[in-house]
Parts: C-alpha cells; sequence; structure tokens
C-alpha cells in the first residue's frame, strides 16, 4: 500500500478476499530449509508440508508453554475477529468497545485502495482476553479489524509465517510463537495475538502526551510556552503579576521534562589519594576527525597528570604514531621534571597492549 499526503491506505486485499505475504519476506538462516520464502512455493499444499517440517524440527515452537496456550479454534473468541493483513499500514478497528485507552488524534484520513477517505477518530491499545495490540487506529466506518503484518514486525523484529491453511506469528529470540490463525474463505483469521504493550512502547513515543488541551491548566500553559521552565521559576514570575492572575499547580508530570531533563546518577567520589606529580597518569587517543588541521592531522593523544590536573595534548596524522610520542612525553618527563610515571590508565585499546608499549613500560617500572 502507499502512503499519500499523510494518509495510510488499509488493506483492500483483506476486503477483497486476497492477501500477500510480507514484501520482502525472508525466512532466518537456520529455518530455510524448513520454511520456503514467499514467491519459491506456488502451490499451497507444498507450503503447508515445509512448515509443518520447520514445526517438526522445532517441537518447543508449538509446546503449551511455548503458545501461552494458544486455543487452536476460533470458538472461544468474545470480540469480533481479526484478519492479519499485509496490506494494512497500521492496525485499525471500527470497535471502540475493544480499546482500553483512546488518544485524540488531528483529523488524517484513511485512504483505501480506491482512495475513499475515512476519518481517524484516535489511536489507542486494543487488549481482550486472546488478543493484544497497541498503537491500534480507531476508524468508526471501517468494516473489519486489520492487523498490519508491517507493525507487527516493526514492533519487535517478529517473524510473521504463511501457509495453505494457518499462519502464526513468533518471536525469533524466544522462539515462541505469540499468534496463530487460520485460512478461511482466502483471508488469514487471527485465533490469537498477543504483541507485548511495552515492546512497541519501547520503539515509538506517543506525542499526545505532548499536546495541550482545552482542560489544560494556564500553569502548564506558561510552563509549555516558556520553554519548560522550572515549576519554582514559574512561581516567582507568577508571584511578581507578570502573567497576570495566575494559579499555580503541580506540573511534575510533565512528559516533555521526563524525557529532556532526566539525567544519569552521579559518580562516586574517588577515594584515591595522590600525593605528587606523575603518580597517575591518564591517557587516551581520540579520531579520526572528519577534518584535518592544516597541519594534516586527523588524531590527538591526551596525557592528564591526576594529582596537578595538567593536560599534555599531541596532534596526529597517523594512529601508530602514538608509540613515538609516547617516548617523547616520557624523555619529557624525566629530563625537564627528573621523575618517571608511577601508573599509567588508559581504556585498553588495542595500541596500548602492544610488546613495544609494554617493554617500554616495564623499563620504567609503570604500572599499567
Amino acid at each position: 500500500m502507499r502512503q499519500q499526503d499523510q494518509a495510510w491506505k488499509s488493506g483492500s486485499q483483506s476486503q477483497c478476499n486476497a492477501l500477500r505475504p510480507p514484501q520482502g519476506y525472508k525466512p532466518p538462516h537456520h529455518n530455510t530449509t524448513a520454511v520456503a520464502s514467499p514467491g519459491s512455493i506456488t502451490d499451497p499444499s507444498i507450503l503447508a508440508e515445509q512448515f509443518q517440517k520447520f514445526l517438526s524440527l522445532q517441537p518447543q515452537a508449538m509446546s503449551a508453554s511455548s503458545i501461552c496456550q494458544l486455543p487452536h479454534s476460533s470458538s472461544g473468541m468474545s470480540h469480533p475477529e481479526w484478519v492479519l493483513d499485509s496490506g494494512a499500514s497500521h492496525h485499525m478497528s471500527p470497535d471502540s468497545s475493544s480499546f482500553t485507552s483512546v488518544s485524540p488524534l488531528s483529523s488524517i484520513p484513511v485512504m483505501t485502495a480506491d482512495d475513499t477517505p475515512m476519518p481517524l477518530a484516535g489511536v489507542g491499545s486494543v487488549v481482550t482476553p486472546h488478543l493484544s495490540l497497541p498503537n491500534v487506529y480507531l476508524i468508526p466506518q471501517l468494516k473489519l479489524n486489520l492487523a498490519s503484518v508491517g507493525q507487527i514486525c516493526d514492533s519487535g523484529n517478529y517473524l510473521v509465517m504463511f501457509s495453505g491453511s494457518f499462519c502464526c506469528v513468533q518471536d525469533p529470540q524466544s522462539q515462541k510463537l505469540i499468534g496463530t490463525g487460520r485460512r478461511e474463505n482466502g483471508l488469514c483469521i487471527l485465533d490469537e495475538l498477543k504483541v507485548p504493550v511495552a515492546a512497541a512502547a519501547a520503539t515509538t513515543v506517543d506525542l499526545s502526551s505532548f499536546r495541550l488541551s482545552l482542560s489544560s491548566s494556564s500553569f502548564y500553559l506558561w510552563h509549555s510556552r516558556l520553554g519548560h521552565v522550572s515549576s519554582s521559576c514559574l512561581r516567582f514570575l507568577a508571584s511578581t503579576g507578570a502573567l497576570g492572575n495566575l494559579k499555580t499547580c503541580d506540573i511534575s508530570d510533565c512528559s516533555g521534562c521526563k524525557l529532556a531533563k532526566f539525567f544519569a546518577l552521579p559518580f562516586n567520589r574517588s577515594i584515591s589519594v595522590l600525593s605528587s606529580s606523575f603518580d597517575l597518569i591518564h591517557f587516551d587517543v581520540w579520531g579520526p576527525s572528519l577534518v584535518a588541521t592544516k597541519g594534516g592531522s586527523r588524531y590527538y593523544i591526551s596525557f592528564i597528570d591526576d594529582y596537578t590536573r595538567y593536560c599534555w595534548v599531541y596532534l596526529m596524522k597517523h594512529r601508530y604514531e602514538f608509540l613515538e610520542i609516547y617516548a617523547a612525553f616520557r624523555a619529557f618527563i624525566k629530563t625537564q621534571h627528573s621523575a618517571v610515571i608511577k601508573c599509567f590508565r588508559c581504556n585498553l585499546g588495542g595500541e596500548y597492549t602492544s610488546t613495544k608499549f609494554c617493554q617500554m613500560l616495564a623499563l620504567d617500572g609503570t604500572i599499567h
């Protein structure tokens, strides 16, 4: 399906009783002898035989623990059937009662194959006893529930497989089936599908939480207008009357601040105590730089004395020059400061573990 002017197309194949395997689908390398790639086999019976062979090679895939007690029939489904559609660009459903939550979206039309627009009412998660799908479009005018093959694959690199009689969705990492379905009148009808909501949330960000609504307070409105200023600064501005008659409220739940202002915990204070210079030298090589200096250097080497925090920086044209530069730095310390480096700390890159460099350190008794 094609995407035009911010409009997604629903799978006309579903409503025309035809489904195609996902474009570009390739089975895993370790299963290439068991599952045929799309287009290589035209006889559905042969494809089903190959799929049964794949399952026989991996018996754990059809065990009760692997499929999370998936039913083999659709008699237990308490909600309208869902069609696994390779032509749909997004999960879509007209049934608002199956949504656990719906976030309103701007009026983006969803286009069908004949360019007929259908209004999009919102997006949310659908959770039923037999189906769990995040980021589903609510389209009241739609006639079928469509589960997008492309969105399933994008939500967790899942493997969607089709045969002449049934289909399944597998997690290639755990080798567990998270969904099964059957072929019925040319369509792939899902009996069970459990796409973890957390896995999809890790790859997408719900932008609806950043939008202001009519229910947003004036305090939160000014917080957003002023670039998500801190609550204390905004309270100070409100106290001066510069923002009018503004009533303060709690804005600690601001989604933008949570994503943009979080930071890592501080490092523990160092407990090492040094008594003189050159007791400990930190050393690192940086590069290559995309832009060279006028002299053609693309690397630099830094030596930092832990006691004085004094830093020496040397430019290099090539990474292998570091041995020559260290020899010169070592001689500089001996001649100008009458000292030797007692401890040398680095990130243990390949150049720091070479035989020549280790021999040079051993001659001075430097700990590496």
